[in-house]
């Protein structure tokens, strides 16, 4: 009897390591979207993610990730809710602090957001990683430990540092187009299962071999 594919809706995928979530069946917020197999390690409260790890959310920009991404300990994101004007003398938000300050909540209504922060498929996360808001990760990239992420990362980009900077990418322009072509992240589950170790350990050629024929 074939064995199944791995289960996408269980939340801890590992049974004897908690600190593993999928994070697909644990967010609640509309304001979140993730896709299939993504997940989160952390020793001390994985499950806590929405509210440890996704910052200042307040909406109405969302964060996106794909599938197959991998989120070391203490990667955050820091959403649009944490800008403050900067136009005039103080940053300081006086009307959140209520009494009649908050009459002039105006003041703190239609600051500049950067639109959605969206990370594409089978993205690696490095410990400690920030991610800054209405940034784009291409699919395949690799954020470094520690970096702040301040611009866009291209598909399949290595990218490092504080403001993260881009180290080299994995493959050159003609083997990247084809990897997005080839979107493996999108194959049905019976097909992955049978072709990981192509997924995981061969070239371009093999995985564009592997890729189901369309009629």
């Amino acid at each position: 009897m074939d064995r199944l594919p791995a289960d996408p809706t269980v939340l801890h995928p590992f049974p004897d390591q908690p600190r593993v979530v999928l994070l697909k069946p644990l967010v609640t917020s509309p304001l979140i979207e993730v896709g299939e197999y993504s997940y989160y390690d952390d020793p001390d409260d994985p499950t806590a993610f929405e509210t440890r790890n996704v910052l200042y959310h307040y909406g109405p920009e969302k964060l996106v990730i794909g599938k197959f991404c991998a989120l070391g300990t203490g990667v955050r994101f820091i959403m649009n809710g944490a800008n403050h004007r900067m136009d005039g003398p103080s940053t300081f938000p006086f009307p959140i602090m209520g009494g009649s300050w908050a009459d002039h909540f105006d003041l703190l209504t239609g600051l500049p957001g950067k639109g959605d922060t969206v990370v594409g498929n089978d993205v690696w996360f490095g410990h400690g990683t920030m991610v800054m808001p209405g940034v784009r990760i291409g699919h395949g990239a690799i954020i470094a430990s520690g970096s702040v992420v301040v611009d866009d990362v291209p598909d399949y980009g290595i990218v490092g540092g504080n403001p993260a900077g881009l180290i080299r990418t994995r493959y050159d322009d003609a083997d990247i187009a084809r990897l997005l072509a080839i979107a493996w992240w999108d194959w049905p589950a019976e097909h992955l299962t049978a072709h990981i170790r192509t997924v995981m350990s061969a070239t371009v050629d093999d995985l564009e071999e592997a890729a189901p024929r369309t009629v």
